[in-house]
């Protein structure tokens, strides 16, 4: 049996992924000296408050090898196969601290993956490979499959302020926007697992109409979009976006999805954000 790890970057609920029996790590949140866990210890919800309250900006860390070793421990020991799919190597040090457990075991049955992605495209790969898993597919189809679906996601998003993935180190090919952004709204993207520009529009208004209208093309006439959209501190837009993607591409029921402290601590409030997997060719 192939097992899968991914850990709460993938922005799936925390009942979603443990009734689909698929194990998650949390990130590590730190405030000062304080430290907590995004999964048992803070969500999306204290951790604005505190992040209002607080006078400095919080940080994050992956989740530590010894968080790892237990559950490598318990899936080898039932004779299973461990499947780690982690946020991209260029945002997250997360693939580091997974391929760092791994080493102690001196086996080949863990697997860890770089999707390449975060957030709504990471989650919807993480169910994709469970769905694989249970149909029966062996690890190399399935590495082979999450790796082919990866190269596919078309994700987009709009952060209020490009000051959170500045000072995080997260802004990627976005830096050359920084210092230049007075009437312009970037529109951000993913690009060989960093963040990048997509566009620069002049309004709020019309980057939204840009981000539901490319999104919904890349729906079009496609089997398996696996569309999502994520918000954090957003509801309205996340309620637009919703509602405009469901008229243009016939989905009824757009999974929802409320990013994870460890992801607005380097993007801010006022996330909003699209993934989608175009056909394949």
């Amino acid at each position: 049996m192939i097992k899968i790890i991914a850990d709460t970057t993938c922005g799936l609920p925390l009942d979603v992924l443990r009734q689909a029996g698929i194990e998650v790590l949390p990130q590590i949140i730190t405030f000062g000296n304080e430290t907590f866990r995004d999964d048992t210890e803070m969500d999306t919800e204290s951790f604005l408050t505190k992040l209002r309250a607080s006078k400095t900006l919080p940080g994050t860390a992956a989740p530590p090898p010894a968080l790892y070793t237990p559950i490598f421990e318990q899936i080898l020991a039932a004779g299973d196969t461990a499947f780690v799919i982690t946020p991209s190597t260029k945002v997250s040090g997360t693939f580091r601290s997974a391929t760092v457990a791994a080493s102690e075991f001196h086996t080949d049955k863990i697997h860890i993956l770089d999707s390449n992605t975060i957030a709504g495209g990471l989650g919807s790969l993480v169910l994709a490979a469970h769905k694989w898993v249970n149909a029966g597919l062996t690890i190399d189809e399935l590495k082979e499959n999450v790796e082919e679906m990866a190269s596919r996601e078309r994700l987009f998003f709009l952060a209020p302020t490009l000051e959170y993935l500045y000072r995080g180190g997260r802004i990627g090919g976005a830096s050359k926007l920084f210092g230049t952004l007075l009437q312009i709204v970037p529109i951000l993207t993913i690009k060989q697992g960093q963040v990048d520009t997509f566009d620069k529009v002049r309004t709020l208004k019309q980057a939204v109409r840009t981000i539901i209208d490319l999104t919904a093309e890349y729906c079009k006439d496609n089997p398996e979009p696996y569309l999502t959209v994520s918000q954090c501190d957003s509801e309205p837009l996340l309620s637009q976006v919703s509602q405009e993607l469901s008229a243009a591409t016939g989905i009824l029921d757009i999974p929802q999805y409320t990013v994870p402290p460890a992801i607005v601590v380097h993007v801010g409030p006022g996330l909003i954000e699209t993934s989608c997997f175009i056909a394949r060719s």
